[in-house]
């Protein structure tokens, strides 16, 4: 899903102040080599011939190390990552993440810099002045990128220190489980009273991100979504979490999205360029509203 364009809202905005610069020890701990021999990735020699290399050739440590032939390129994201509290996790395999979380995987990747910049607005222009913290993700087709934005949106507020919650509420096609890799109860169970708050799952030790899974596909899904004990699913997660984020299904299928984001409050709009059409995107935003659901921006996805 590349290509993000955020569309911006009509509020207008002042300008962040810049806080100003505090002056801070050098934490030799955090040094790229010291990250990388503590984890087995290279010798206190290796250390030394990549600090020679590096003085006399005036290259940075990892880049000395990349020609050295002592490094390779996920070696540096690695220490990069630990140096600034952005840990990479696992991609494919038993106990890695799907392709689709760029930003677990790849976080420095420049394909995520749209997704930055969404963050920075939703910062400014939403974030700061809410006392509800629950954004909803919805379209009104399938295929146009709602749990990827979830997914990557979460994992890239969750890199800036935001305690960040997904919540799978789609619980007709759920997708986050198989992007997180994640199995056992889920939103499904907790609102039928078959698991408790400990369904959310931490994605990573040093990352505040934290996933409710949908849990088992339930015959009756919206009417599930209608009970009083979502509202006090998402009200209680809301007091936990900086951020909650809900996953929903399509909202030109069923109005599971539009009960879902009313228990938000505030949706962000996805549009697929070449893909989702104007009516159904106009009738999407007219039933939120009716809903009472603030919209507080909409997306462009170019794939």
């Amino acid at each position: 899903m590349k290509g993000l364009t955020h569309i911006k809202p009509g509020t207008s905005i002042a300008p962040p102040t810049r806080a100003s610069a505090v002056e801070r020890p050098v934490d030799r701990s955090r040094a790229m080599g010291t990250i990388l021999v503590a984890n087995g990735r290279l010798t206190n020699g290796d250390v030394a011939r990549i600090l020679d290399f590096a003085e006399e050739r005036r290259l940075r440590f990892g880049d000395a190390g990349v020609q050295l032939e002592l490094l390779n390129p996920d070696d540096v994201a690695f220490a990069l990552a630990r140096q600034f509290s952005n840990p990479v996790l696992s991609r494919g395999g038993l106990d890695g993440v799907s392709d689709d979380l760029l930003a677990g995987y790849d976080p420095q990747s420049a394909l995520l810099e749209p997704l930055r910049n969404l963050r920075s607005q939703l910062m400014l222009r939403w974030y700061q002045e809410s006392t509800r913290r629950v954004l909803s993700i919805v379209s009104p087709e399938r295929e146009e990128g709602r749990s990827w934005l979830v997914a990557n949106l979460a994992a890239t507020f969750s890199h800036i220190g935001v305690r960040t919650l997904i919540i799978d509420a789609d619980l007709r096609q759920p997708r986050q489980q198989r992007i997180f890799n994640l199995q056992g109860a889920g939103l499904c169970e907790l609102l039928t009273g078959r698991a408790g708050g400990d369904v959310a799952r931490r994605i990573h030790p040093h990352l505040r991100l934290f996933v409710v899974g949908a849990g088992n596909v339930p015959p009756n899904p919206q009417e599930l979504l209608s009970r009083a004990i979502f509202e006090a699913v998402v009200s209680r997660f809301a007091a936990q979490f900086d951020l909650v984020l809900l996953d929903t299904p399509p909202a030109a299928e069923s109005a599971d999205a539009q009960i879902i984001s009313a228990h938000a409050q505030s949706a962000l709009m996805l549009a697929r360029k070449g893909h989702t059409t104007r009516a159904l995107l106009s009738e999407t935003m007219r039933n939120l509203k009716q809903a009472g659901v603030s919209v507080v921006g909409s997306v462009m996805s170019e794939h």
